[in-house]
C-alpha cells in the first residue's frame, strides 16, 4: 500500500479519530493525502495555518428527518443529508443521491471527492455532496413526490444559486429534480433557476446535462489512449452500469468507433458480442425502467447475447481493451484487475465516483495500464451542470453543439492538465496523482487568500 509522508500521516489519523465508522470518506482522504507528499515537499508552506486539515473537515454538516406518506396512507421515515464541504472556490456544488446504501459517510466521501473534481473544472464552483436513505426504486410518481417535497422541505434553506446548488446522483434524475425543483420554488416565492441542475429543458435545464458525464468519460479516455499512440477505435469496451452514465459513455465510445460489448445493473450484466443495441438498452432501462435481463428477452439469445445473474459471474470476466466502470463505489477489485489484465485492458476510465478499489489501481498502476480516476474522468457532469448555471444565471440557452464543444474543451483540459501536474512532481504517466495535486492546489490558493476562516 502506498505510504502517506510523514508530514501528512497525523493529519490522516485524527480524520480517522474524528470520522470513525466512515470507511468510504477514510479511504478517499488517504488518496489524495498519498499524492500530497510530493506536494508539501517542494512547498512545505501549504503545511502552514492547518490548510490541509481544514480541506478534511466539512465547512457544514445538515442532517434531518425525512417523514413522508406512502400509497397505503403509512408514515415512512427517512434520513436526509447534505454536506457543505468546500465553498473556496465558488458555491457548493454536487449531487443528490437517493439509495438505501447513503449515510454520512458515503455523502463525506462523495462530497471530498467532489472538492477536487469541481476545481478540475476550472470553473467557479465548490464542494458538497447530499442525499438520502430512501430507494425510488419500485415506489410510484406519487410516493417519489411526496418524499421529494418533504426533503425540500427541510432542505431549502440551506441552498440558493450563490450559496449551494444540487444535482442528481444515484437515485435521482429528472423527475425527482422537478418535483424538489416545485417545492423549492412554492416555499421561496422565487423562480431562481441556478439553484438546481440536471432540470427538465422547458424550466431551465442544459441540452448535453444527461449525457454529460458519460460522454465528458469517454473524451478523457480517448485523451489518455491518444497519448499511447491509440483511440478508441476498434476497441473492446466493457462498461458497468446501465444507468444515465453508462448509457452515454456507450453512446459516445460507439461514436468515436469502439464496441461495447457488456453492460450491467444490479441483478446482473448482459454480453452481446455483436455490440450493445444502444436504442433497445434506452427502451428498457429509461422508458420501461426494467431489470437488465430484458434486453435479452427481446432481443433473444445466441450469437454471443446472453445473460449472466449477479453472483454467478462478473462483468469484468469479460475480455476487453478498455474497462470504464460506471456503476458505484468499489464495485472493481484487485481480483477484478487481474483479471482484466490478463484479459488484455490497456486502459480504464472510472465514470463511476471511486468505482475502483485502491488495491485494483495499484493493480492497473503496476501494470502499465493507463488508468483515469473519477475525480477527473466524470468531472463532465459537473462541468456542465456550471454551464447550466451560466445559462441560467444570463437567462440564455445553449445549443446541445455549443455545450458539448465546452465539456469537450473542459475534458480535454482536465486530461492535459492531470497529465502534465503529473510530469511536474515527478510521476509522469500517473494520472491520479496529477488529478490530486492538480485538485488541491486550485483549492488551496483561494484558502490562503481568504485567511482562516
Amino acid at each position: 500500500m502506498p505510504q502517506i509522508d510523514d508530514k501528512l500521516a497525523p493529519i490522516y489519523e485524527e480524520v480517522v479519530r474524528r470520522n470513525a465508522g466512515e470507511p468510504e470518506f477514510h479511504q478517499a482522504v488517504r488518496e489524495v493525502l498519498e499524492s500530497l507528499g510530493r506536494v508539501v515537499a517542494k512547498r512545505p508552506d501549504y503545511l502552514e495555518d492547518a490548510l490541509i486539515e481544514r480541506i478534511c473537515e466539512p465547512e457544514r454538516q445538515i442532517i434531518f428527518r425525512v417523514p413522508w406518506t406512502d400509497d397505503k396512507g403509512r408514515v415512512q421515515i427517512n434520513r436526509g443529508f447534505r454536506v457543505q464541504f468546500s465553498s473556496a472556490m465558488g458555491p457548493y456544488k454536487g449531487g443528490l443521491r437517493f439509495h438505501p446504501s447513503v449515510n454520512v459517510g458515503i455523502i463525506k466521501f462523495l462530497g471530498f471527492e467532489q472538492i477536487f473534481k469541481n476545481a478540475l473544472t476550472g470553473l467557479p464552483i465548490g464542494g458538497g455532496k447530499g442525499g438520502s436513505d430512501f430507494d425510488p426504486k419500485g415506489r410510484s410518481d406519487g410516493e417519489v413526490m411526496r418524499f421529494c417535497q418533504s426533503f425540500m422541505t427541510e432542505l431549502y434553506r440551506h441552498l440558493g444559486e450563490y450559496t449551494d446548488v444540487p444535482a442528481g446522483d444515484i437515485g435521482v434524475g429528472a423527475r425527482e429534480i422537478g418535483y424538489m425543483f416545485g417545492q423549492y420554488k412554492r416555499l421561496t416565492n422565487r423562480y431562481e433557476a441556478g439553484v438546481l441542475t440536471g432540470k427538465g429543458l422547458f424550466y431551465g435545464g442544459s441540452l448535453a446535462r444527461k449525457e454529460a458525464t458519460g460522454y465528458g468519460n469517454t473524451y478523457f479516455t480517448q485523451a489518455m489512449l491518444r497519448t499511447g499512440g491509440t483511440d478508441f477505435d476498434g476497441k473492446r469496451v466493457v462498461v458497468s452500469g446501465s444507468g444515465n452514465v453508462a448509457i452515454y459513455t456507450i453512446e459516445k465510445v460507439q461514436e468515436f468507433g469502439g464496441k461495447v460489448i457488456a453492460c450491467s445493473d444490479s441483478s446482473g450484466y448482459i454480453v452481446d458480442e455483436a455490440g450493445i443495441d444502444l436504442e433497445l438498452l434506452k427502451e428498457i432501462k429509461e422508458v420501461r425502467r426494467a431489470r437488465i435481463s430484458q434486453y435479452i428477452r427481446v432481443k433473444g439469445e445466441g450469437n454471443g447475447a446472453y445473460f449472466v445473474k449477479s453472483g454467478e459471474g462478473s462483468i469484468w470476466d469479460v475480455a476487453c481493451d478498455v474497462a470504464m466502470p460506471s456503476a458505484t463505489q468499489n464495485e472493481l477489485t484487485g481480483k477484478d484487475a487481474t483479471r482484466l489484465i490478463r484479459n488484455g485492458v490497456i486502459a480504464v476510465g472510472e465514470g463511476a465516483n471511486m468505482p475502483c478499489t485502491p488495491e485494483a489501481i495499484r493493480t492497473f498502476q503496476q501494470a502499465g495500464v493507463k488508468f483515469g480516476p473519477g475525480k477527473a474522468a466524470n468531472a463532465g457532469g459537473v462541468a456542465t451542470s456550471a454551464l447550466e448555471m451560466q445559462q441560467n444565471a444570463s437567462r440564455d440557452r445553449w445549443t446541445f453543439e455549443q455545450t458539448e464543444s465546452r465539456l469537450a474543451t473542459i475534458m480535454r483540459d482536465i486530461h492535459d492538465s492531470c497529465y502534465t501536474t503529473a510530469e511536474e512532481f515527478g510521476a509522469p504517466g500517473d494520472y491520479v496523482i496529477g488529478a490530486n495535486i492538480a485538485g488541491f492546489i486550485r483549492v488551496a490558493e483561494p484558502m490562503r487568500a481568504f485567511g482562516v476562516i
